[in-house]
């Protein structure tokens, strides 16, 4: 079956076989990518923008990763405008991950659409599957937050540091904690007037 045909399959969260010659060969592309990409520190935005965008499906303007960054595929990923990830992010991507404009990321965030089946025997012979997770506008991840597949994120949400995300946060809400839990909502009075004109 083509990386194609197999890409298909697997975006519709059906199990897959983890081990073929094709998915191999595109995590290993995968892995030369984000190496020319975390390489390329201190290099010109422009450049730096260009390797992602050959590594990943969808990149908007001012994304940057701190070195390094590691993903499992890169295609079925899209980072929106003004993206930010601190060091050592990791995407495993076998489904989608769409995140949107204006997020951060902190330290060590890991994002995991992909599992390995139940049974020992079938995930010693490679079984997987994936389930995707979306990560709307405007979010914040705290350092060493673990996604797990097939969570949305809502706008505006806060993710505190260390949290396991195993179920959808709404828009505007703090959630932290193992598993992750909605601790408030992010209110008017959240905001302290600052603005960044003034300084």
């Amino acid at each position: 079956m083509s990386l194609e045909a197999q890409r298909a399959h697997i975006l519709t969260g059906r199990m897959y076989n983890d081990l073929t010659d094709e998915l191999v060969a595109a995590r290993q592309r995968a892995v030369l990518l984000t190496n020319a990409y975390n390489d390329s520190f201190g290099a010109p935005q422009a450049h730096r923008e260009a390797l992602l965008r050959d590594l990943l499906d969808n990149v908007g303007p001012g994304a940057h990763f701190e070195p390094t960054f590691r993903c499992e595929f890169g295609y079925n990923i899209s980072v929106g405008a003004g993206f930010y990830a601190n060091f050592d992010a990791v995407m495993l991507d076998g489904a989608r991950i769409t995140i949107g404009d204006n997020v951060l990321l902190g330290p060590r965030v890991s994002i995991y659409t992909s599992n390995h089946a139940v049974d020992p025997a079938e995930r010693v012979a490679g079984a997987c599957y994936a389930k995707p997770v979306t990560i709307g506008d405007g979010v914040w991840i705290g350092g060493g937050v673990t996604v797990n597949p097939g969570v949305t994120i809502g706008d505006g949400a806060i993710v505190g540091s260390g949290a396991v995300v195993t179920r959808d946060v709404p828009a505007r809400v703090i959630a932290a904690g193992n598993p992750a839990r909605i601790l408030r909502e992010i209110t008017e009075q959240d905001a302290t007037g600052w603005r960044s004109d003034v300084l």
